[in-house]
């Protein structure tokens, strides 16, 4: 055997591991948008992606899951967490995004998903894991506030991020007010008051 023959072989990145997870996660979120998540189902995502189900059960293993990474992905790629190095900037620069996301198909049918109970304990699991997740990205806004000291030690990232988001959510869900343009500006402003006022 030469030292050529040796080498490992070399795995060309975005290869077709990385285009079929791709094309599941984009028709997963189109199934998700049409028929929420209480009508999701594998057999239906894989015949849209155009692959077997069971390449689907291999990859994610549950219905739960596939829902998990779907909105994880669609989540991340829709709403991205900025880092301008000015809280207020920031804040209203997430919440601006929340909102142009919460405006299309598939940001409406997470954000119902997101918002229903569920009797199954694997669905719930992965609703808990799928906030846990945004939390922990987002709350690098607030967290990075404290830092510079825009905002007071021991601020509640969670509560400030609450406080954000749902009205934004709310007005999205209920639609019986819209989201005008300046509203992610105002929420910015009202939540960055209050938590320095107890400051």
């Amino acid at each position: 055997m030469t030292e050529e023959d040796a080498e490992p072989i070399r795995r060309r990145p975005g290869g077709r591991a990385a285009r079929v997870r791709q094309a599941v996660l984009a028709a997963a979120l189109e199934v998700l948008a049409e028929e929420g998540v209480a009508r999701f189902g594998i057999a239906a995502v894989a015949a849209r992606a155009g692959v077997n189900e069971t390449t689907v059960y291999r990859r994610w293993g549950t219905r739960e899951k596939l829902v998990l990474d779907t909105v994880l992905a669609g989540s991340a790629e829709g709403i991205p967490v900025p880092d301008t190095g000015d809280v207020r900037t920031d804040l209203a620069a997430f919440a601006r995004a929340l909102a142009d996301y919460l405006a299309t198909p598939a940001g409406r049918a997470v954000a119902r998903a997101a918002a229903l109970s569920s009797d199954d304990p694997g669905l719930a699991e992965a609703w808990e894991t799928f906030w846990q997740s945004r939390l922990e990205l987002a709350g690098a806004i607030v967290d990075r506030g404290v830092e510079r000291g825009e905002l007071p030690t021991g601020t509640d990232t969670g509560l400030a991020l609450e406080l954000l988001c749902s009205p934004l959510q709310t007005r999205a869900l209920l639609g019986h007010r819209p989201i005008e343009p300046d509203l992610p500006e105002r929420l910015a402003d009202t939540v960055l008051d209050g938590l320095r006022g107890r400051a």
